[in-house]
């Protein structure tokens, strides 16, 4: 799969099948969504394409009203959706930088400059209820009328549904907000995890006896916070049991940044540089600023007691299919 930030050259454009949208989590709905994309493609002898965005829309707009808080969070980081995108059989993906350039085009200029000159579009699948451009003044009319025109298909897909309830990645992130892991497999057809490379951090873990591997997270915003229980893969040929920090680290750090701390239980191994996957079983607390780190360390130890138990009890490893890992 080729991945281009912003518009390919010249060079680099093909007729495509596209399907434009955000791609959060790439949850049951887009599955759909890119299932129908790939048989196009296929039908017409074409590359099947994805453009998404970066930042997100909605957080591109919050952080221009100065009110953060109305920015979605975000469920994955770009490496866990281009993974997902892969595995559904996506041959390019178009990252746009959204940005207030983008944010001014109008309808007309997206069809033209994006859709047309920029991508070749032979094939083209949204959401029922899409809108772009300019103060979102674009809409699937205007789409089904610029395909007429160019000569390419307008095709929406209707919402998919989970036991009556429409699956969005709004529902993902209330489930994960909720520390709703089984709900959140339901939505995203496989359980939640996050990705990435191990980094080097503080070390302030191993002087307090519970070492961790951290994972940087690039977005302000994740979809769940707290103290969970998880397994880690690529670290063995099994999963292996842990306990994880997703957030700030208010106790020790006041920067801001949001990192994910895991220990995993009897690993003495080095991590570092290694892509591992963290596997989110169940929450136990939320995040807590603590008055000095010998009270944080108690904490720590009553997590560590509380998830050896988990698995001591429920037999949770293993758990996944060694082909979801990276």
């Amino acid at each position: 799969m080729k991945v281009f930030r912003g518009l390919p050259n010249a060079a680099s454009r093909a007729p495509c099948a596209l399907a434009i949208g955000n791609f959060d989590g790439v949850h049951l709905g887009h599955q759909t969504l890119l299932a129908h994309l790939r048989q196009a493609a296929d039908r017409m002898g074409v590359d099947a394409a994805v453009m998404t965005f970066e930042p997100h829309p909605r957080a591109f707009f919050a952080k221009l009203a100065g009110d953060l808080s109305k920015a979605p969070t975000r469920i994955a980081n770009l490496r866990d959706n281009m993974t997902s995108l892969q595995r559904s059989g996506v041959d390019r993906v178009v990252v746009e930088h959204f940005n207030a350039h983008f944010a001014s085009l109008t309808p007309q200029d997206f069809i033209q400059q994006v859709l047309v000159d920029g991508l070749h579009v032979k094939w083209l699948m949204v959401g029922e209820d899409f809108c772009f451009g300019a103060k979102r003044a674009g809409n699937i009319a205007t789409l089904e009328e610029a395909g007429r025109q160019f000569g390419f298909e307008v095709v929406t897909l209707p919402s998919v549904q989970n036991k009556g309830v429409r699956i969005s990645s709004s529902s993902v992130r209330k489930a994960l907000n909720q520390g709703n892991f089984d709900e959140a497999h339901a939505l995203l057809g496989h359980p939640y995890r996050i990705s990435g490379h191990v980094v080097h951090g503080q070390k302030l873990g191993r002087t307090i006896g519970f070492p961790t591997l951290n994972l940087r997270i690039a977005h302000h915003r994740p979809a769940l916070t707290g103290i969970f229980i998880v397994q880690v893969h690529g670290l063995a040929e099994q999963p292996l049991p842990a306990v994880a920090s997703l957030g700030v680290r208010p106790t020790v750090d006041d920067s801001g940044r949001v990192l994910l701390e895991t220990h995993v239980f009897d690993y003495s191994g080095s991590a570092y540089g290694k892509i591992v996957q963290i596997e989110f079983l169940q929450k136990l607390r939320d995040e807590e600023k603590y008055s000095d780190l010998e009270t944080l360390t108690a904490a720590i130890h009553n997590d560590a007691t509380q998830a050896r138990a988990y698995f001591n009890t429920s037999a949770r490893i293993p758990a996944s299919n060694a082909t979801d890992r990276i």
